[in-house]
């Protein structure tokens, strides 16, 4: 059956308000105004919705008035953060072949605190009683895992588990964690005007943050050149927290050591290499199987230790599978989880 529009009782989202207002819904797609998809419980489905070409627009440009965000030939890119907290991505002509191409991800597990999550069977008792530790006790540590894993709801609860009396301060291109902590500053990138000037780049973000007196410092997802910028600070002494895409807690390390490459030709392995080994001491793996069920799938402790330029790290926690009652139960390393707080 079509879902019906009515004008009248759409709010934000006009003919896509009935997709935002389902909680079982994840996120939205379109890929041309008669191909709407929706992800739903981890599979994708395509939608009955037909709109046309003027009507996508419209709901983009509407959307956008709210976000403070540029869409147009010099900048065919736009990611912004919605009324409710979603997020928008938008891709036009000519980098897309003819239609404009927009998802929009929901943060359905928005604000979920490490017992929710651990309700919801996304890691054991044992593992939300470590990485709450962890993070109380100062420890840097990098979430990683694929798109739409569940990276950034895990972010925000371990941000949310740190004392009351931390001083934080969020770096993110779009607005999207959302801390329960009293004492919390949220920055976030800006895009180049009309003139080409005026943007304020991942990097700069952080150079300002540690001007802000920051007991932690929280990057939303590390991507580029920044990832050399958030290492030296936290060399500094500063402990933080973020995510990066990867498909694995090794990968993860891996990765972290080649994107700061990107931030000149004077940067090395060699140099790169001992920053990762003392600037991070915890990687949480975030995964997802077929049925769409999200899940810690591993712990990996960052000992300090290189040879060469290999960043030694040692297993924690590793996911064996989910028991009759549909909770994960993981593999320990031998003694590992107690030697991580007192090496």
């Amino acid at each position: 059956m079509s879902p019906i529009f009515d004008p009248e009782l759409s709010e934000h989202f006009g003919p896509l308000q009935i997709f935002m207002d389902d909680p079982n819904i994840e996120e939205i797609w379109i890929n041309t105004p008669q191909r709407i998809f929706i992800a739903k419980g981890g599979k994708s489905q395509i939608t009955n919705l037909v709109l046309d070409a003027n009507t996508v627009q419209n709901l983009v440009e509407r959307l956008l008035m709210w976000s403070g965000r540029r869409l147009d030939l010099s900048h065919p890119f736009v990611d912004a953060r919605l009324p409710d907290g979603s997020r928008l991505h938008v891709a036009i002509p000519e980098v897309t072949a003819q239609h404009w191409a927009i998802n929009i991800r929901k943060h359905i597990m928005r604000g979920k605190s490490l017992a929710d999550l651990e309700k919801l069977n996304l890691f054991s008792s044992e593992i939300s009683q470590f990485i709450k530790r962890a993070a109380n006790t100062g420890k840097s540590i990098l979430v990683s895992g694929s798109t739409g894993a569940g990276k950034t709801t895990l972010l925000n609860a371990l941000v949310s588990a740190l004392p009351l009396d931390s001083r934080v301060v969020t770096v993110e291109e779009v607005f999207e964690l959302k801390p329960r902590l009293p004492d919390c500053i949220a920055l976030q990138t800006r895009s180049a005007n009309l003139q080409g000037v005026g943007e304020i780049p991942l990097r700069k973000l952080i150079k300002e943050a540690l001007r802000m007196r920051p007991s932690h410092i929280i990057v939303g997802e590390i991507r580029e050149a920044e990832s050399l910028d958030m290492l030296i600070a936290l060399n500094s002494g500063l402990p933080g927290m973020a995510t990066i895409h990867s498909n694995s807690a090794r990968e993860a390390i891996s990765k972290l050591q080649t994107l700061p490459l990107l931030a000149g030709e004077n940067i090395s392995h060699q140099f790169i290499a001992p920053l990762v080994a003392t600037a991070i001491d915890l990687v949480i793996h975030v995964s997802s199987n077929s049925h769409g069920a999200r899940y810690v799938s591993e712990l990996i402790w960052v000992s300090g230790r290189i040879e060469g330029t290999t960043v030694e790290t040692e297993p924690i926690f590793t996911f064996v599978d989910f028991d009759a009652a549909g909770e994960p139960t993981y593999l320990s390393g031998i003694g590992a989880s107690e030697r991580f707080f007192h090496e």
